[in-house]
């Protein structure tokens, strides 16, 4: 069982990530967009957007920093455990709260306003629910265990098996002893992979770096006063049409 959960669904949900994007970018470019429902609702948009695309990017780059680069490194740059534990537990409560904050406004956002729900997919509720599981579980972990609790250092056995499936070479019985929320967390975050290129998320490839701080497509922009009309030049004459010539009468 062991295998199959920590060797062979993370394999099989990276070939369903490619795939997925191959077959959604050849069947359905004219849906690689984010599907903006901006027109519909914007007040809690522009609150919420930022909010969650900002603290997204600083938990993904939380989780880059802990997954990708092994200890060893840096400890050789002088960086001790109890100072890297302070940062990323500091860094990971402010960013995700900074998502969860955002994620909330946007899911009320869809649920709340009639017409913004109206336009809500099944995918989009799904694409929810799962943003919302990999939320409320990483927090945990974060919170309950790191922060509050006995802590986990994960960096010497989930961050291994992690850098061990880019290898070919996962090491299942690293993840056994490692606590339910971080195995709930590390196979949630595979599966949600498989789930991404059918939903909304693909326009991330695609999408601008303004989306940062401008979260909304500017659809037209605002009308400035017309153009006075322009005078004919002077030496253009009005031509009026030729009378049109008169029947003649024929008399019986």
């Amino acid at each position: 069982m062991n295998t199959l959960i920590w060797a062979v669904v993370p394999y099989t949900c990276l070939a369903v990530f490619v795939a997925g994007h191959v077959w959604r970018w050849r069947r359905d470019q004219f849906g690689w967009t984010t599907h903006t429902s901006q027109l519909l609702e914007s007040r809690l948009l522009r609150l919420g957007s930022p909010l969650f695309h900002l603290g997204a990017f600083g938990v993904i780059a939380g989780h880059a920093m802990g997954l990708l680069v092994p200890a060893s490194w840096t400890h050789a740059l002088g960086v001790s455990e109890h100072t890297y534990h302070v940062v990323s537990v500091t860094g990971g409560v402010i960013t995700g709260l900074m998502l969860v904050t955002g994620l909330a406004l946007l899911i009320a956002r869809r649920f709340v306003n009639g017409r913004v729900r109206r336009v809500t997919t099944t995918m989009d509720k799904v694409l929810y629910a799962a943003l919302a599981a990999m939320v409320v579980l990483g927090m945990s972990g974060t919170v309950v265990i790191n922060l509050f609790g006995e802590g986990y250092d994960y960096r010497e056995s989930l961050a291994v098996w992690f850098r061990q499936i880019f290898y070919f070479q996962p090491d299942p019985s690293l993840m056994a002893d490692a606590p339910l929320v971080f195995q709930l967390h590390a196979i949630g975050g595979f599966l949600f992979m498989a789930l991404w290129p059918f939903t909304r998320l693909v326009h991330v490839w695609s999408a601008p770096l303004a989306y940062l701080w401008r979260p909304y497509v500017v659809y037209r922009g605002r009308r400035g006063p017309a153009p006075a009309p322009q005078p004919a030049p002077a030496d253009v004459r009005t031509v009026s049409p030729a009378p049109r010539p008169e029947r003649p009468t024929v008399k019986a």
